[in-house]
């Protein structure tokens, strides 16, 4: 065999086996990739993703889209091939599993908390997009969840309204833990509540629950050092002045929560916030209308140019790195509020895009 021949043979083997090789060895990473995105004023599945009644609503034009990311699942092993391939593809990130998946965490626990993430999300938007038009909500402090085998257990349950602790009036959810901290491990604390489907009736029913009934807790010691605890997470319930629902399969997490809030107000004022522009964006939003950072903020960019958008509404956290790896042809406009999304918003409208808040790589 002439040596030539023998070399490419040779070649050719030892290239087919570190192939073979590749595909068989598996490595701790997972992929991102970008996902759809969803314009909040259009439909999803043939229905209005968001759906208001009992207030009047405005016609609205233009593309306020909210941005997802594609990621593989928690039991996928990526072979070396795969990585590598995923390295060297721009459109693609290939992260280490546990930044997806901490501390062993499976599929069905992440898809768990993003849905709850999700839902969340989604209740804070509304609260902010009314803040953000002056119209009241209504709030009060819950029990969100009860831990198993905790002090607390078989007394109070998810969604009983919590009035006050030790005759302390409760405002914030952060106050239920102060005051039961004030007890030392082993002693008795008092809870006034409305059952929760006592509340919920009520709320039905458009009327405030009356009255409370007491419940005392013997208070057990916290597993991370001495302070007094009964084994609840104390959160907040709503009671909005009209319906709003927001209808959208198969998503999770919170970094919706500006672009719905941006489309519940568009709806509920005269004229449009977009001009006709399509303008995407992502950013987790609290109940005061603060705009949160977002994880995977490169694909979620990707995937805005990708389908049509010319500018997108950057949480100011992620700006360095929107701006390291910015689409041609898309804009970043940096927002820290829901006030800050909506005047730029304003500027975009009329054109006046010089004056937009930029995003800078440093």
């Amino acid at each position: 065999m002439p040596r030539r021949t023998a070399t490419m043979l040779a070649s050719t083997l030892i290239l087919i086996a570190l192939l073979c090789a590749g595909v068989l060895i598996k490595v701790p990473y997972s992929e991102m990739s970008p996902g759809p995105t969803v314009n909040t004023l259009g439909e999803a599945r043939g229905e209005p993703v968001l759906q208001i009644s009992g207030h009047k609503t405005y016609p609205t034009t233009g593309h306020l889209n909210m941005t997802t990311v594609r990621v593989t699942g928690a039991d996928y092993n990526m072979n070396l091939v795969e990585a590598v391939y995923g390295w060297l593809a721009h459109d693609n990130k290939v992260v280490p599993h546990d930044t997806l998946y901490p501390d062993g965490k499976t599929e069905e626990q992440s898809s768990q908390e993003n849905a709850e993430e999700f839902s969340q999300s989604q209740e804070s938007a509304k609260v902010a997009a009314l803040n953000e038009l002056k119209i009241p909500v209504k709030s009060r402090v819950v029990v969100a969840s009860v831990v198993k085998g905790s002090p607390a257990e078989n007394k109070l349950h998810a969604g009983d309204v919590i009035r006050s602790v030790d005759g302390s009036p409760v405002k914030e959810p952060g106050d239920v833990a102060k005051l039961v901290t004030k007890h030392r491990p082993g002693q008795d604390v008092v809870f006034a509540v409305v059952p929760a489907k006592e509340a919920a009736a009520a709320e039905k029913a458009g009327k405030e629950p009356e009255g409370s009934e007491n419940v005392t807790i013997t208070t057990d010691k916290a597993k991370d050092g001495d302070r007094a605890i009964v084994g609840i997470q104390a959160g907040t319930d709503h009671t909005f002045p009209f319906s709003i629902d927001i209808k959208l399969a198969d998503v999770g997490g919170p970094s919706a929560g500006l672009m719905f809030a941006l489309g519940i107000v568009d709806k509920l004022t005269p004229g449009d916030l977009t001009g006709g522009k399509f303008i995407a964006g992502t950013g987790t939003i609290d109940d005061a209308g603060k705009v949160g950072p977002i994880g995977g903020i490169e694909m979620k960019l990707i995937g805005a140019r990708g389908a049509g958008a010319r500018y997108f509404l950057t949480p100011a956290e992620n700006c360095a790195a929107a701006a390291s790896d910015t689409p041609g042809g898309l804009t970043l406009v940096k927002v820290s509020t829901i006030d800050d999304a909506t005047k730029a918003l304003e500027k975009i409208r009329t054109g006046d895009t010089a004056g937009l808040p930029s995003c800078s790589a440093k």
